[in-house]
Order: structure tokens, then sequence, then C-alpha cells
């Protein structure tokens, strides 16, 4: 169902060579610099302490090394007011807790990796809700799954900002998620805060070395790893730094 003031993003032309394409909710070069500036240094003597503390899980016995898996998601969206095609793409977690059943669909995704991981998601599956492109970025919320991949109506909505005019109903370009609201972080988790964590595993080989929100910024969908997922969510039962 389509709400009139959904989470956008512009494009970032490096991600895909579509004509027009944008990425949604929030996906946009221009913050993420930002972003990747504001979080540039980290608070000295902070940046370890959490993979210091947290207990890494052991690995089943028996069996190779699997590849990655992802099972849980990062999903950005703009908390402040921004026009687009004279549309304000605001979204903030307290927009979708205002929507009925603190549900909505998560629409206008359009980078086709960011699509690719929409379309990955499977019903139950949990995610981390993002703010992105404001004061100060970082994880606000847990969202989940609630609806699997399934055409997104605002790519033949003229109206819309992310409309596609070379997407055909017979075979549509892109799709959206459905989302429900779960619950608050028990504080909320700066981005800086992730990033010092990210630093430091670089080094050590804890579980954020690779985690995408630092090595593909420009995404509005990322992946997680159990791991990454877990370790994210204990830094709610820390102090702030």
């Amino acid at each position: 169902m389509p709400w009139p003031s959904r989470k956008r993003g512009k494009g970032a032309a490096a991600d895909t060579k579509e004509p027009d394409a944008k990425i949604a909710k929030a996906e946009e070069e221009t913050s993420d610099k930002e972003e990747d500036e504001k979080s540039a240094k980290p608070p000295a003597g902070s940046s370890k302490s959490g993979w210091k503390n947290w207990k890494k899980k052991e690995p089943e016995s028996g069996g190779e090394e699997s590849k990655i898996t992802y099972c849980h998601w990062l999903l950005k969206s703009e908390p402040e007011s921004r026009l687009e095609k004279g549309v304000d793409v605001k979204f903030s977690v307290d927009d979708l807790k205002a929507q009925p059943n603190q549900t909505t669909c998560w629409d206008g995704v359009r980078n086709y990796q960011a699509r690719n991981f929409l379309r990955s998601m499977k019903l139950g599956q949990q995610a981390f809700f993002y703010h992105s492109n404001c004061k100060e970025p970082g994880i606000v919320a847990l969202v989940k799954i609630v609806k699997e991949a399934y055409p997104d109506h605002t790519q033949f909505d003229q109206k819309d900002p992310h409309y596609d005019s070379t997407s055909r109903k017979e075979n549509p370009k892109w799709s959206m998620v459905d989302v429900q609201f779960v619950r608050m972080t028990k504080r909320f988790i700066p981005l800086s805060e992730i990033k010092a964590h990210h630093l430091a595993h670089k080094a050590d080989g804890g579980p954020l070395k690779d985690m995408m929100l630092f090595t593909r910024q420009r995404l509005s969908i990322q992946p997680l790893t159990q791991e990454q997922f877990d370790f994210v969510l204990s830094l709610e039962e820390e102090k702030p730094h």
C-alpha cells in the first residue's frame, strides 16, 4: 500500500548503468560521504571494547567452513524532510510506527544489487532500521520481514519520484518487501561507534571487518551475517561512548 511520505534517495551512477536509476531509502553518494566523514575519527580508547568482551560463537564441529551466509539486514531511511521531485521523502522509525499495524512496504529501491538483496529476504528475518542522511546517522530499531519480494508499484506511477518508464508490468524490474516494526533498540547505536568497532575488527579479525556499511556505503539495503547482527545488537547493552 503506498504512503504519501516515503523514504527515498538519490541515484548513484557507480552502481548501475541504467538511465535514471535511483537508489532509494537514503542511498546516495553525498550523504554517505558525509556520514563517513562524521565517523572518520572513532573515539579514542573505545574501538575494541565490544569485541574484547563479546563471546564469539563457536563454529559447529564436523564439516568444512561454509561460504558467508546472510540472514539479517540493515535498511537505510531518511528521518529528516527532503523534497525529491516535489515529494517529501522523509520516513523515520516514528513514521513506520504510525502506519497501520506498524507495517509498510519498502518501496523505491532502484539499485540492482540492493534489489537483489530485497529478493533474497525471507519471511520473519530481522533487520536494523538505520537513520541515514541526517545529523547523526545510526541504528534506532529492529524490524522484520512480513512479506517477501513482490513488484514495486512505484515503478509504474508517473507521479512517483522513482517512476521507471523502462519497466513493464509483465516483467517488472523492481521489487519491494513489507516490513513491520519490532522494537526500538535499547539505545541509539551511532555510525561512529559501529565504525570504531569495524576498524578494530579489521585489525583483529572481528565480525565487523567486512561489514557492508563500510565496504559498500551507498547501498540502502545491506545484508548482515548472524555474527555481525549479534555483535551490533550486543552494543545496545553497553554504555554509549
